[in-house]
């Protein structure tokens, strides 16, 4: 008798579950369908389309050795990022630029020493193809983060794929939304036992040696990979700078050696007869000829670049470049080189906007983003310049609550939860958006009358903190070019510049080292 009560009570409660789990939803009265998506005939031309590309790219492989690398990342970029930022675009079906890339594949982040890890043991990966420990860049797992003597060791410096190009005779630069010397684009030429050290005082305050230990800046003006970059565009002037000093915009510097980098890369240029210049606006930086530059260096922030929607909402347009102008001018600065070249292009500000809560951000740099590859992809030829996308590590935004088709992805879900309140399409796991969700004397917020189209709104958070961590999750490898069909299937990040430097017959990886 007590037996089959449970079976009864048992199959009753996963009838419920099943309801609850797939729920039925409001019929949205607003939503109208494509008439082309009603037929079946439609999504059978689709997928006959899609598969006779693929043929395609079967029967004709491009085996052509790269003359050129573009390495683009998207910083914090996840997959729900990329997906997001189509429904931010229009619509669910539409492609960002680099979805439209014949080969995809996925990229195993963790480091050494965490499972999920920051900008700089990643840079160490996928620009030096080795794992190191959080926090480190250029470097082996020998060296721990912030140790103020093992970095210094040569032996545990890893050679990044801008130094394998180099070698090689080909030009090599970088391109940021962030600061110059942060721990992505310091990927391409620093070896540092702490991302932080980008100026002298930094070093000094954790209590270490700034004539022992060489801070990043330094090493773009001093070292041999940094200072033979043709073209370096980003922010980040006051790491260049003493305090004492102030830049042209009346920011002081950040440097306690009364040192002003930025002038002494301008000489040591001149003591070698190169033709170099220095830019710190959009102005300057269109006026540059480039027909007669060497080497350009543009720093224009004191930090970080502005967001791409700022500049626009900021009247900051016809001040600071965006991320596609930047890529455009390094394109035809590498360009004049014979041998072909290495780009490192960032876009930076995705992932701060997620560290913030703030997906509205995110979405507006991952459009532009997205714009620079294809900008980049246009002006380049697909038979002898490899082009690979890809991002460092994912976040913890999601898209949730079965949002209607049509609806604006910034907007509440169309329907209540089980508090009987709304809650926004995009969440995040942990971060500053806690105080958006939760009231410590009420619980969770009503946001009814919450203006979450604001592009500073911090949108939901589960778990307070001050700003949100990263994710562990596998990123998007998207590639396009000769060989690009090597970056399929799921490997390691570090894998990535083992990958490219074989293509283009560089460094360790060339076919006479293989």
């Amino acid at each position: 008798m007590k037996r089959g009560f449970f079976i009864v009570a048992l199959l009753a409660v996963c009838a419920a579950r099943k309801d609850h789990d797939h729920p039925v939803l409001p019929i949205d009265k607003n939503f109208k369908a494509i008439d082309e998506e009603l037929k079946t005939e439609f999504w059978m031309e689709k997928a006959q389309n899609i598969l006779a590309h693929k043929l395609q790219n079967l029967n004709e492989p491009n085996t052509q050795r790269a003359k050129n690398v573009i390495l683009f990342l998207g910083d914090g970029m996840s997959v729900h990022t990329v997906t997001a930022t189509r429904a931010f675009m229009g619509d669910s079906s539409k492609q960002v630029s680099f979805e439209k890339f014949p080969y995809l594949g996925l990229s195993r982040t963790y480091a050494v020493n965490k499972r999920t890890p920051d900008s700089a043991t990643t840079a160490t990966a996928y620009l030096n193809g080795v794992k190191a420990n959080y926090g480190t860049i250029g470097v082996n797992a020998q060296v721990t983060r912030a140790d103020c003597y093992k970095a210094n060791d040569t032996s545990t410096h890893t050679e990044s794929i801008a130094k394998w190009a180099q070698d090689a005779g080909k030009w090599a630069g970088l391109v940021t939304t962030a600061r110059v010397t942060h721990a992505s684009p310091a990927g391409v030429y620093a070896h540092t036992a702490e991302r932080q050290w980008e100026n002298d005082r930094a070093i000094t305050n954790d209590g270490c040696s700034a004539e022992v230990n060489v801070d990043i800046a330094r090493q773009l003006v001093e070292w041999p990979v940094g200072k033979d970059l043709r073209v370096v565009l980003g922010g980040g002037r006051r790491n260049f700078r003493d305090r004492s000093m102030n830049d042209e915009e009346g920011s002081a510097g950040y440097r306690t050696d009364n040192r002003d980098l930025i002038q002494e890369w301008l000489a040591a240029k001149k003591e070698q007869k190169k033709t170099a210049q220095y830019v710190w606006s959009k102005k300057g930086l269109e006026i540059v000829d480039l027909a007669k530059t060497e080497y350009l260096l543009g720093l224009f922030s004191e930090s970080h670049c502005p967001y791409h929607g700022d500049l626009a909402r900021d009247k900051l347009e016809n001040s600071d470049p965006s991320l596609s102008q930047m890529t455009e001018t390094a394109i035809k600065m590498l360009s004049k080189s014979e041998k072909g070249y290495f780009l490192f292009v960032e876009g930076a500000r995705i992932d701060m906007a997620h560290h913030d809560s703030r997906a509205h951000r995110s979405l507006e740099d991952t459009e532009e983003f997205a714009k620079a590859v294809e900008l980049a992809r246009n002006m380049t030829s697909e038979q002898d310049t490899l082009i690979v996308v890809t991002s460092d590590h994912s976040h913890t935004m999601t898209i949730n609550g079965y949002p209607n088709r049509g609806e604006n992805i910034f907007k509440l879900a169309p329907s209540l939860a089980n508090d009987g309140l709304p809650y926004t399409v995009l969440s995040y796991a942990n971060g500053p958006g806690f105080s958006k969700t939760y009231s410590s004397s009420k619980g969770r917020k009503d946001l009814t009358d919450t203006d979450v189209q604001d592009p500073k709104y911090r949108f939901m958070a589960t778990v307070p903190m001050d700003s949100e961590t990263h994710g562990a999750d596998d990123v998007g490898i998207f590639a396009s070019g000769p060989h690009a069909h090597y970056f399929t299937g799921n490997y390691e990040q570090s894998n990535i510049p083992a990958l490219m430097a074989h293509i283009a017959n560089i460094g360790p990886f060339a076919d006479d080292k293989l």
